[in-house]
């Protein structure tokens, strides 16, 4: 596993495994990694490869809405990096705060906004350079990639939530004005880990929803897992090109 790609699978993109060579697959519960009860989370890391290359695909995470602490929430990225992953790729599942990006379309994470109030890095003097937590090099490659496709996949900043209520209007304009153009429940408290690990990190939002207040704003995780399953076919031909060429 040294030096391959680890990948974090959100709600609704399990389907991506539907591609990959299996290898082994071990159950979350039984290498002592939590378990969600989350629909579309099927908690197990799969150990393969997407066309040839060698990929360790984690489907499912936890959430500190279920009760998880900051530790317990990035327990896998520290189990992907034990075993030598060099580069995490960290999907999502999250609501546009641009019109310009509707639901179903892919937005890179150039930044991010913690706005859970923990840290997994707590306890300690892990003082972290945070200045460049994406990397940027990697979103460029993918987002070329995607544009050779046809399809144009944005960049912007992200915005973690603790949850599990979705955002009111009013919270939303809020986060607009602090300059997010996506929101979630996930990914950022991993992006920290990774980062303290070392870790080459990329974030990809799959935008299942305009959020709260926004016109033919739909807030239902449902729709968010079903808008999911659509949009991961076009991910996983970006993936496949980018894992050929590394």
């Amino acid at each position: 596993m040294k030096g391959c790609v680890g990948l974090v699978l959100g709600s609704g993109l399990g389907s991506m495994l539907d591609r990959m060579e299996w290898g082994e697959t071990l159950d979350f519960g039984d290498i002592g990694l939590p378990v969600s009860g989350v629909a579309g989370h099927q908690g197990k890391m799969v150990l393969g490869r997407l066309d040839g290359a060698p990929l360790v695909a984690m489907s499912g995470r936890v959430h500190l809405y279920e009760g998880h602490d900051a530790k317990t929430v990035t327990a896998g990225i520290r189990w992907m990096a034990e075993r030598g992953v060099g580069t995490v790729v960290l999907t999502n599942a999250a609501g546009s705060l641009r019109e310009d990006q509707p639901p179903g379309s892919w937005m890179a994470l150039s930044d991010h906004l913690n706005l859970t109030g923990t840290s997994p890095l707590e306890g300690g003097p892990n003082f972290v350079d945070m200045s460049a937590v994406y990397d940027l090099e990697i979103s460029e490659k993918l987002r070329a990639i995607a544009a050779g496709h046809g399809w144009h996949m944005g960049s912007g900043v992200y915005a973690g939530l603790r949850g599990p209520q979705y955002e009111t209007p009013a919270e939303i304009r809020m986060l607009r004005t602090l300059g997010a153009d996506a929101v979630g429940m996930s990914t950022v408290l991993e992006a920290l880990e990774a980062k303290r690990l070392g870790l080459r990190v990329v974030g990809l939002s799959c935008l299942t929803n305009y959020a709260a207040g926004m016109p033919s704003a739909t807030l239902d995780h449902s729709d968010v897992m079903a808008t999911g399953k659509s949009a991961a076919e076009r991910m996983i031909r970006v993936l496949k090109e980018w894992l050929e060429s590394r």
